[in-house]
């Protein structure tokens, strides 16, 4: 696998160490996987095609927020405290608005107003203290980049949003949420990338972690989930079963749609044949090949 990401390089391409002496398979992240469970075709615009995206406030404010609470911890414990995260925003936001002025077309007249934005960012905000004190805390990372080669080959990786590890080395994975915690039905789905993690863990580390923790900021509730090694055996399968069904997919060309609720919230409905739209041709991205590498096979991994 190359150490020289691709023009296009996510994150998680520019994080990730070369693979030497081995034909690695190809990468996937626990949102890619996602992606793909939840339509192949979303999964091809995404990562494929690379399609941009309309930005939303939604996304912006998860973005936002994790931010904060990524650098909340940079400030001695005492001051961790609702008040100086109010005085954290922002800055924090005027700094995103600097890196990416296009930011600003959100708020148009059409669109969202700005201070009542940030009104919702800070709600957000304050409901994370009715559920940790962080001053109580003092997390061994934030925002780290994890990655393990399975025995398979099949690179996984991803950005963990914070790893806390007590006196006797138990790991806890915690992640944020800015949206509402799932249903029953649908809690499954949501721990998948938590476990997606706990493998990555595992294998790097020979620990199975002792805590998932999803921290869901919308309705102040927390979802918890204690894995084993027989979870993260499953989980590992299923990852390995999706990469062999993308695998398919692209040697097929089939990347059909699969409607379901979500697509309300989809950029891409008007290349949809679920909704009248035609997918345009599929780019040729290794040359007269047409074989795509393991960096068009994966891109960023995102915290909503």
């Amino acid at each position: 696998m190359s150490s020289t990401p691709s023009p296009a390089a996510s994150p998680a391409e520019l994080r990730s160490t070369p693979v030497d002496g081995v034909d690695v398979l190809g990468a996937l992240s626990p949102s890619r996987a996602s992606d793909f469970m939840t339509c192949p075709l979303l999964y091809r615009y995404r990562t494929i095609d690379r399609l941009p995206e309309e930005p939303s406030a939604d996304a912006l404010r998860g973005t936002l927020v994790h931010k904060v609470l990524e650098d909340l911890f940079d400030l001695p414990s005492h001051d961790r405290t609702p008040d100086r995260a109010r005085d954290l925003l922002v800055p924090t936001w005027d700094a995103l608005l600097a890196a990416e002025p296009d930011l600003a077309t959100l708020f148009t007249d059409e669109g969202p107003d700005v201070a009542e934005w940030l009104g919702s960012c800070r709600v957000v905000l304050d409901r994370y203290f009715t559920l940790e004190d962080p001053r109580r805390l003092e997390p061994a990372e934030r925002e780290l980049y994890v990655e393990a080669l399975l025995e398979s080959r099949l690179l996984l990786r991803g950005f963990v949003d914070r790893l806390d590890i007590a006196a006797d080395g138990a790991i806890r994975v915690v992640d944020y949420k800015t949206g509402r915690s799932p249903g029953e039905m649908f809690e499954a789905k949501a721990l998948f990338q938590m476990r997606f993690y706990a493998l990555v863990i595992w294998r790097t580390r020979g620990i199975v972690p002792a805590m998932l923790q999803l921290v869901y900021l919308g309705n102040g509730e927390m979802l918890r989930y204690v894995p084993d090694e027989a979870d993260l055996l499953a989980t590992e399968r299923k990852v390995e079963a999706i990469w062999r069904a993308i695998r398919r997919a692209e040697e097929t060309g089939d990347w059909r749609p699969q409607r379901t609720k979500l697509c309300s919230w989809c950029s891409y409905q008007e290349l949809c044949p679920e909704f009248g739209g035609t997918p345009p041709p599929l780019p040729d991205r290794a040359g007269d090949s047409g074989e795509l590498t393991a960096e068009d096979l994966d891109v960023a991994v995102t915290a909503p």
